[in-house]
């Protein structure tokens, strides 16, 4: 393994080639619609810090509207900037590998492309969803230095979303850009949150099984698993390939994905009609139209862990909610304070439990003197935003 085990232009070029195009809108409409996106976004930080409380990053740049070729472009950068370096280290605990000389070259080359389409075949899939997203890998600038994130805002899709739900257009868009600001408000305001997302990571790829014994059984449990999704089961392609200490450690980064997926979806929903005046009728219609979809389409979700990522959505949601109301904005934030006082799983499918071992039962008590409980919140997913 090497730096070479994905050939990225082949990602790209396969990628933008299987796209589905966007709808098709006038010149005129699409730089309108890219200069509200960027308006609402600014707009929505404002928003996001009132009603958080996060001291995100003094001046942020503007939202990047890209299309849905240049999001794959996007994302092929961002993998080269995180997948690379392991594939390096990875490539030194491994040595020469099973091939070597000539042969190994070849098929190294080979393995190369066929991995990079495959690559490529999912982003495409993935490019006609997303909505948004706070990119946090990113290749440095002309001097260097690695920036630390953007907001990027895939216009075509909020266009075809929209109009698909007959839903307000400024409404829509604002409350999307709520969602993709908390997450800026997240990793640039929680100094140490990028660097631990990164290191789980980084530990997660590094826990990889080498030999090809061990290979073999995953690549039998990956069969097994898409055996099982094209029947209706649970199984992914993700659970499948893990190790038991990349379970352990998946636990832990799919923890603190959940909490801020839920945080964005509670912001996007809490901040209230004040600011979204149809933010009700926004969230019943797309809920309804994340739980529809053809048989294939379900099918491709559950192997891509596309339906995990929703549950996400909806557990993390409940269980700021559940804290807000019984604590308060200012106890809910504690969750920033250390990776120690990240919730777990069990934490987050258990509010309390959290509750009683970061604030304790006499900071719950205070905030909460008249021992109500508020139930919990409701349940929320977003494509992909």
């Amino acid at each position: 393994m090497s730096a070479s085990m994905i050939d990225w232009n082949v990602a790209v070029q396969t990628g933008t080639r299987l796209v589905r195009p966007g709808p098709q809108v006038g010149q005129a409409e699409a730089r309108e619609v890219v200069a509200q996106l960027r308006e609402l976004s600014r707009i929505a930080q404002g928003h996001v810090a009132e009603f958080t409380g996060m001291q995100a990053e003094a001046s942020p740049a503007p939202a990047t509207i890209v299309d849905r070729p240049g999001w794959i472009r996007a994302n092929v950068d961002g993998f080269r900037v995180v997948l690379e370096p392991l594939m390096e280290q990875m490539a030194e605990r491994r040595g020469t590998g099973l091939l070597g000389g000539g042969a190994g070259v070849v098929v190294q080359a080979v393995g190369s492309r066929v991995t990079g389409m495959q690559v490529g075949a999912i982003l495409a899939y993935m490019a006609s969803r997303v909505l948004g997203q706070y990119e946090l890998f990113l290749p440095p600038d002309p001097s260097g230095r690695a920036p630390t994130g953007r907001l990027t805002l895939v216009a075509p899709n909020i266009v075809q979303v929209e109009k698909e739900l007959g839903v307000d257009a400024r409404d829509f868009r604002l409350w999307v850009c709520l969602h993709e600001e908390t997450h800026r408000a997240q990793f640039t305001g929680v100094s140490w949150l990028r660097e631990y997302v990164q290191d789980q990571m980084t530990q997660f790829l590094l826990a990889s099984d080498l030999d090809p014994g061990a290979l073999l059984d995953r690549l039998r449990d990956a069969a097994d698993a898409i055996a099982d999704a094209v029947r209706g089961g649970d199984s992914s392609l993700i659970d499948a390939i893990q190790t038991p200490e990349q379970r352990e450690i998946l636990d832990r980064l799919t923890a603190v994905m959940t909490l801020v997926e839920g945080h964005g979806d509670y912001v996007m929903d809490a901040v209230g009609p004040e600011v979204v005046p149809s933010v009700q009728q926004i969230r019943a219609r797309f809920q309804r139209r994340r739980e529809g979809g053809t048989r294939m389409d379900k099918t491709i979700r559950r192997l891509l862990g596309i339906d995990m990522k929703m549950r996400q959505y909806a557990e993390g949601s409940r269980f700021v909610h559940r804290v807000v109301a019984e604590v308060g904005m200012e106890g809910f934030n504690r969750v920033w304070d250390s990776a120690e006082t990240l919730p777990t799983h069990a934490e987050i499918k258990e509010p309390a439990l959290w509750m009683d071992r970061v604030l304790g039962p006499r900071a719950i008590e205070a905030a909460n003197p008249d021992g109500r409980t508020s139930p919990d919140g409701r349940t929320s997913e977003a494509d992909g935003a």
